[in-house]
């Protein structure tokens, strides 16, 4: 393989490293600025920790701009409860 190609790869592979790297960062930033908004405790990566009701188990989620978790099903009345606690700052966390 000639100089040229392998430099080309690497050039490629560091980029594609930097935006995955980037995503992550401007993701969990999105995250822990809602979960602040909210009063809900994060984790490092900036996901909300949350109880779940529906499945009664420890979850470090994203939540949407509405206050909603990424898991949120807009037909179950548990996570409709959930959504309920999180907008009246008595969710259940850990």
């Amino acid at each position: 393989m000639s100089n040229r190609r392998r430099l080309e790869r690497l050039l490629r592979a560091k980029l594609n490293s930097v935006g995955r790297h980037y995503e992550e960062t401007k993701r969990a930033y999105a995250d822990a600025k809602v979960a602040s908004r909210l009063d809900v405790p994060t984790d490092e990566d900036g996901h909300a920790r949350i109880v779940c009701r529906r499945h009664a188990e420890k979850r470090a989620v994203s939540l949407d701009d509405a206050g909603r978790p990424a898991c949120y099903d807009p037909d179950h009345p548990d996570c409709r409860g959930c959504v309920e606690d999180i907008r009246e700052e008595r969710i259940e966390t850990w």
